[in-house]
C-alpha cells in the first residue's frame, strides 16, 4: 500500500463508518422477511413505487467505476468527462424509459436475456445470457478493487484481506434480502454519496480559489485550457482531427456505447422491472435522469481539483508520466476533509462501491437462476429451490469476483477498461436488440450469429489497439469508442445477411416483441393519464431532455 495515501482516520471516522454498515446490514436482514418466493428475491415482487427505483436506478450506475473512474477522467481530461453523462447517458435513459420499457414491462419477463429468448429463441439467448454473466463478474472485480482500495487505506489491511472483508459484507446483505435488499440499500447509498461529494467539491473549490481559481490552474497545467470545454474532446478520444473526435463522442459514445448500456443492460433495467406498474416502471430511467445529469458536478469537478491541487497527481502530470488517476479522490479526501468529514466521504466511497458490487451481484444471481440453470439445467423444480439457486449464485459471483478484482488492478484509469468491456458486451447486443425490435424480418439464427460477430469485431479492434499490438494508432476510451462502433456495425450487416437468407417467424408470433406487430394499446398504462404530470413519464421526460441540451450547450 502507497502510505502516503493512508488516511488519518480516528475513531469519529470509525463510529460514522460502523453506524452506517449496521443501516447496510439491518436493511438486508429487514428485506430477508418479505421474501417468500422467487419473485420476491429476484425483482422484489414487482412491488416497489417509481420515486424508490428511480433513485436505486442511479445509484446503481453511482458505483466505483463512476466515482473512481470518472474522477480520473476530470483529473486526465477535465470537461470533456461530462460527455458519459449528458450525451453518453441521458438521452438512452430516456429512451429507454419511452420506447424500451412498455416491451420489458408489458411482456412480464423475469430479465433482459428473457426478452431475447422469446424473440429470438435459445441460440441468441444463451450468447446473451452467457456473455451478460461474465461481464457482471468482470464489472463486479472493478467494484470491490475500489472497495477493498478504500478499506486498505483506512485501515492498513493488505489489499487481500480487504478484498474479502468488503465482499462479505456485500454478499450478506445481497444473499439475505434479495433485490429489495439491494433496492434499498442503493437509496440509502444515493444519499450518503451525496452527503459524502458534496462537501468535498465546495471544500476543493474554496481550496483552489472557487471556478475561476479552478479555470486559471487547469489552463497553467499541461492538459491546458483544452479540459475546460467539452467538445471536441480530443484527448478525451484519442483522435488527431476534432471532426472524428466529435464524430466518435457521438456516435461511438452517445450512441452505441450509451444506448447499448442503458437500454439493454439488466443491470438497470432490473430497478424498471421491480416498479408497480407500468407507469412507475417507465418513470424509473427518468426519475432517475434528473440527479444523473448533476452528479458530474460532484464526481468530475473533484477530479479536475485533483489534477491541479494533489502534489502526486500534479507533478507527475507535468513530468509526462503516468499519475494514479484512480487514486484522485482518495488523494482530495484525505488532503482536504477533517476528521468526522472524512468518516462521512469514507462511507459515501464505501456506498457507491457497495452499490454497485450488489447491482452486478443481483443482476448476476437472477440471469444465472431464471435464464442459464432454470433453461438449460432444471426447469420444473418448486419455486424456493430457485431462490436457493439465486442465494448460492450469489456466493459464487462474489467469490469470482476476488480473482477478478486482481484484473482491475492492473489499470491506472478504470475507465478504460470499463469501456473496453461495454464495447465486447454492450454494443453488439445493442445491435441483435434494435434491429430485432424494429424489424419484424429479422430471424433468430441472425440473433445469435450477429452477436457473436459484434463481439468478436470488437475484441479484434481491441487486439489491434495501441493497448495490444499497436496496429490502430489509438488506445484506452477512444479505441473503446472505435471498437464499440465496428461491433455496431458488423453485428447490424451480419444479421440483415443471415436473416435474408434464413426463413423468419410467423408475424403474428410477434406481438409485444416486434414494434410493428404491437398495438400501441397493448403496452398502455390506462392509469398513467389520470396522474399528475409531474409523475407521466413522458412529460417528466421532455422536461429532462431541455435541460441536457440546456447543459450541453452551457459547458461547449
Amino acid at each position: 500500500m502507497d502510505e502516503a495515501l493512508r488516511l488519518d482516520a480516528n475513531w469519529i471516522d470509525y463510529l460514522l463508518v460502523a453506524l452506517y454498515f449496521g443501516f447496510v446490514l439491518g436493511i438486508g436482514l429487514a428485506a430477508r422477511r418479505q421474501v417468500s418466493t422467487s419473485l420476491d428475491f429476484f425483482l422484489s415482487g414487482r412491488s416497489l413505487p417509481a420515486w424508490v427505483t428511480g433513485l436505486a436506478f442511479v445509484s446503481a450506475n453511482l458505483g466505483a467505476v463512476e466515482i473512481v473512474g470518472m474522477s480520473a477522467n476530470g483529473a486526465n481530461y477535465g470537461i470533456a468527462t461530462m460527455h458519459y453523462f449528458w450525451v453518453g447517458a441521458v438521452p438512452a435513459m430516456l429512451f429507454l424509459a419511452i420506447v424500451m420499457m412498455p416491451f420489458y414491462y408489458g411482456s412480464k419477463v423475469r430479465s433482459v436475456p428473457e426478452f431475447m429468448r422469446r424473440r429470438f429463441g435459445t441460440g441468441a439467448h444463451l450468447v446473451n445470457a452467457i456473455s451478460f454473466a461474465v461481464a457482471q463478474l468482470l464489472i463486479a472485480g472493478i467494484n470491490l478493487f475500489l472497495l477493498a482500495t478504500v478499506v486498505e487505506v483506512m485501515l492498513g489491511w493488505s489489499l487481500i484481506v480487504s478484498l474479502v472483508v468488503a465482499a462479505l459484507v456485500v454478499l450478506t446483505y445481497t444473499a439475505l434480502g434479495g433485490l429489495s435488499a439491494a433496492i434499498y440499500n442503493e437509496v440509502l447509498q444515493f444519499f450518503v454519496i451525496v452527503a459524502a461529494l458534496l462537501p468535498l467539491t465546495l471544500v476543493g473549490l474554496h481550496k483552489v480559489g472557487g471556478w475561476d481559481g479552478l479555470t486559471a490552474a487547469v489552463s497553467d497545467s499541461p492538459g491546458g485550457a483544452e479540459q475546460l470545454s467539452s467538445w471536441p474532446g480530443t484527448a478525451l478520444t484519442g483522435f488527431d482531427s476534432p471532426v472524428l473526435s466529435v464524430i466518435g463522442i457521438v456516435l461511438g459514445l452517445g450512441f452505441v456505447l450509451s444506448f447499448g448500456y442503458w437500454t439493454t443492460n439488466f443491470v438497470e433495467v432490473q430497478r424498471a422491472m421491480a416498479a408497480d406498474s407500468m407507469a412507475s416502471a417507465q418513470s424509473t430511467p427518468v426519475i432517475g435522469a434528473f440527479p444523473k445529469m448533476f452528479v458530474p458536478f460532484i464526481v468530475v469537478i473533484p477530479g479536475m481539483i485533483a489534477g491541479v491541487l494533489v502534489t502526486e497527481i500534479a507533478t507527475e502530470k507535468a513530468a509526462g508520466g503516468e499519475p494514479a488517476y484512480n487514486d484522485s479522490i482518495l488523494y482530495l479526501i484525505r488532503d482536504l476533509l477533517p476528521n468526522g468529514m472524512l468518516g462521512v466521504a469514507i462511507a459515501g466511497l464505501l456506498a457507491s462501491f457497495m452499490a454497485g458490487m450488489a447491482a452486478n451481484i443481483s443482476a448476476f444471481n437472477t440471469v444465472f437462476s431464471y435464464d442459464l440453470w432454470q433453461q438449460y439445467v432444471k426447469k420444473d423444480e418448486p419455486d424456493e429451490y430457485y431462490t436457493k439457486v439465486g442465494r448460492w449464485a450469489t456466493v459464487g459471483a462474489t467469490v469470482i469476483a476476488i480473482g477478478t478484482a486482481g484484473i482491475a488492478s492492473q489499470y491506472s484509469n478504470i475507465m478504460d477498461y470499463l469501456q473496453t468491456l461495454f464495447g465486447f458486451f454492450n454494443a453488439p447486443l445493442f445491435a441483435t436488440f434494435i434491429l430485432g425490435m424494429f424489424w419484424k424480418r429479422m430471424t433468430a439464427t441472425a440473433g445469435w450469429v450477429g452477436l457473436v460477430a459484434g463481439t468478436a469485431s470488437a475484441i479484434g479492434v481491441y487486439v489491434l489497439s495501441g493497448d495490444v499490438l499497436g496496429v490502430i494508432g489509438l488506445s484506452g476510451q477512444g479505441a473503446a469508442f472505435v471498437a464499440a462502433g465496428v461491433a455496431f456495425a458488423v453485428d447490424i450487416v451480419v444479421s440483415v445477411a443471415v436473416s435474408l437468407m434464413t426463413r423468419p417467424r410467423e408475424y403474428a408470433e410477434l406481438t409485444g416483441l416486434v414494434w410493428s406487430e404491437t398495438p400501441r394499446e397493448t403496452f398502455r398504462d390506462v392509469d398513467a393519464e389520470a396522474l399528475p404530470w409531474f409523475r407521466q413519464p413522458t412529460k417528466l421526460a421532455g422536461i429532462a431532455l431541455v435541460m441536457v441540451i440546456g447543459l450541453n450547450l452551457l459547458f461547449l
